[in-house]
């Protein structure tokens, strides 16, 4: 456990690791090459501001706000409340899961469920948090203006990263091979048979 949490690095999490044991990627590929062997699954941790009209807040379209928090909040964290997902019952995708009934915790009664009233409150404070305005000194101006007319024009970014937003308005999910990378963290969601393997733009 100690070499796997260590493989992470700084601003890293595996948030699904607990649910199928996958600690490594055996093979990371670049442009159509396999170039490493045993990457660490862990992924950056998305930001908690600026999701306010975003659809999808997960890299890989778990779901949203509510359904995550109460995810990591029941599975995670062990609290006392009541989670359904019956994707984790996938023995082969999730077999940790699987194996210990994540997708449908023991029904309790509403009055000793600490988790399911939270969440509305949550959601809506998380949505309600501005994207922090970068330090004075912290960037180069001309710098940023020369990449912003770049992302508005020549590169095209904002055919997908739109203003103000900067996803996608609505599915906000690429295939792996749109955005050139493989689709190790593609097939640990959920949903990746139902249809086609998608992951979040960045």
């Amino acid at each position: 456990m100690r070499t796997v949490v260590t493989s992470w690095g700084p601003g890293k999490f595996d948030a699904e690791l607990f649910l199928d044991g996958k600690a490594f990627n055996p093979q990371q590929v670049t442009d159509s090459k396999v170039t490493g062997t045993n990457v660490p699954g862990a992924t950056l941790i998305p930001p908690a501001f600026g999701l306010g009209g975003v659809n999808l807040h997960t890299w890989t379209g778990w779901r949203s706000v509510p359904h995550w928090n109460a995810l990591v909040a029941n599975l995670e964290l062990h609290g006392t409340g009541r989670f359904w997902d019956p994707r984790l019952n996938d023995a082969a995708q999730f077999p940790i899961a699987a194996a210990n009934g994540f997708g449908d915790l023991p029904h309790i009664s509403p009055d000793d469920d600490l988790i399911t009233s939270k969440l509305q409150a949550l959601q809506f404070y998380q949505l309600s948090i501005p994207a922090p305005q970068p330090p004075p000194g912290s960037f180069d101006p001309a710098a940023a203006a020369c990449g912003d007319e770049l992302f508005s024009g020549k590169a095209n970014c904002n055919s997908c990263h739109v203003e103000p937003l900067w996803t996608d308005p609505g599915w906000n999910l690429h295939t792996p091979s749109e955005i050139c990378i493989d689709s190790f963290q593609t097939d640990r969601a959920p949903d990746h048979r139902y249809a086609p393997r998608r992951s979040a733009s960045c």
